[in-house]
């Protein structure tokens, strides 16, 4: 058991550890780019490494479109949350990042409406007011980042910064029908054709890129 100089003297370490870490100068910034837009906070440990966390979004966006032949209602989804490590070789303005992030990237279409005829797999379908056709692509819930940029280091008042860098991943394609086509195996086999050709293009995206500069002030 500790003996009540010993717990002392830990205690005093411990108050004294955290108070060198709280007494880092801490950034709070705003960053537009893409992402999107969002907020941050970073906090320098020494003059060489910093950690940051932020939240950027674009929002939730919505538009009608036409993708090989079929009308869809489309639902566009893109926000994610972020922890970043940076390191500072020079002990100056540039870094090197790593992180992991938390993502909602999703396009989802929806293809509905009595009488519409879509071409699915080269074949042509006519929905009735109880079919449809939904196709979702999703970026993955998590992924890691590694990049590169300037700012956010041991250092008052207001500063700017810049990242670029991405977040590594490949997008899923996912499809479901609805209605009379839900269990018909010759629409099946045309849908697995289609998202087969879609899982084509999309698997050649591999990362989605981070281009933000930034606005903080650090207290």
């Amino acid at each position: 058991m500790l003996s009540s100089s010993r717990l002392s003297r830990s205690l005093a370490l411990a108050t004294l550890g955290l108070g060198a870490l709280t007494a880092q100068a801490g950034e709070i910034y705003a960053n537009a780019g893409f992402p999107g837009v969002g907020l941050g906070y970073a906090h320098p440990l020494n003059s060489h490494f910093a950690l940051r966390g932020d939240f950027m979004t674009l929002g939730t966006h919505k538009k009608d479109m036409n993708e090989e032949g079929i009308d869809y209602k489309g639902t566009l989804s893109t926000s994610r949350v972020a922890l970043f490590a940076d390191y500072f070789p020079f002990g100056g303005v540039f870094r090197l990042t790593a992180g992991i992030t938390a993502n909602n990237y999703k396009l989802e279409l929806d293809a509905s409406g009595a009488g519409q005829t879509i071409n699915v797999g080269g074949t042509d379908y006519v929905l009735s007011a109880n079919d449809g056709l939904n196709v979702q692509v999703k970026f993955p819930k998590t992924t890691p980042y590694l990049g590169i940029g300037w700012g956010h280091q041991q250092e008052s008042g207001f500063r700017f910064a810049f990242d670029i860098g991405a977040m590594l991943g490949k997008a899923k394609v996912e499809a479901t029908a609805r209605g009379q086509y839900a269990n018909d195996p010759d629409f099946q086999a045309s849908l697995d054709q289609e998202v087969a050709e879609l899982r084509d293009g999309v698997g050649k995206i591999k990362a989605l890129p981070q281009i933000t500069f930034s606005l903080g002030y650090s207290f």
